[in-house]
């Protein structure tokens, strides 16, 4: 290897050690309040709003979901009916399992595979693989949803769409209680 090529290699992985130390973790938010439980918070009726940005940050698509909540046992239900901007209607229906260790697992119909999510503090982190048409193609995105509550009636989401590690697109949703 050449010195000029030893160098950027050296330089190319020390960015990639530094970029991967950036990563929000979930327990920076162990003491945040008010505590966030998602069968709790997400029992009964509540609507969000949101966008998409492309990776440019432009918003690309506006949404209104009504949400239906029904806990039972360890597993809480969430029925979504979303309503976009340009009239498309979507309805994903979540299964999630709260595990004995406090994590979660989750399925929906249009889902790849099973989600996995954490919560501390005020934050859940909901991770999983999603097929997402747009333009006239398919991909398949990971997505990484940080959801924080804001108080008694009101949460905030933020998720990363990546592809190879990449962000390609990012959500941004205002849940609020009914």
């Amino acid at each position: 290897m050449t010195v000029f090529r030893q160098g950027f290699f050296a330089l190319l992985m020390g960015c990639i050690v530094v970029l991967s130390g950036c990563k929000a973790n979930i327990e920076d938010y162990a003491q945040a309040q008010p505590k966030l439980d998602i069968f709790t918070w997400f029992a009964g009726d509540s609507v969000a709003y949101g966008m998409v940005q492309d990776h440019s940050n432009k918003q690309t698509r506006r949404f209104t979901v009504k949400i239906r909540g029904d806990v039972a046992g360890d597993t809480l239900t969430l029925h979504e009916d979303f309503v976009y901007d340009d009239g498309e209607k979507q309805t994903r229906v979540w299964h999630i399992r709260k595990l004995a260790d406090g994590s979660y697992t989750g399925t929906a119909g249009d889902i790849i595979g099973t989600a996995t999510g954490h919560s501390a503090g005020n934050a859940f982190n909901w991770k999983y693989v999603m097929d997402v048409k747009s333009g006239g193609s398919t991909y398949r995105l990971t997505f990484d949803d940080w959801i924080y509550q804001q108080d008694e009636q009101h949460l905030f989401n933020v998720t990363s769409l990546t592809k190879f590690g990449v962000e390609v697109a990012r959500v941004s949703i205002f849940f609020e209680k009914k």
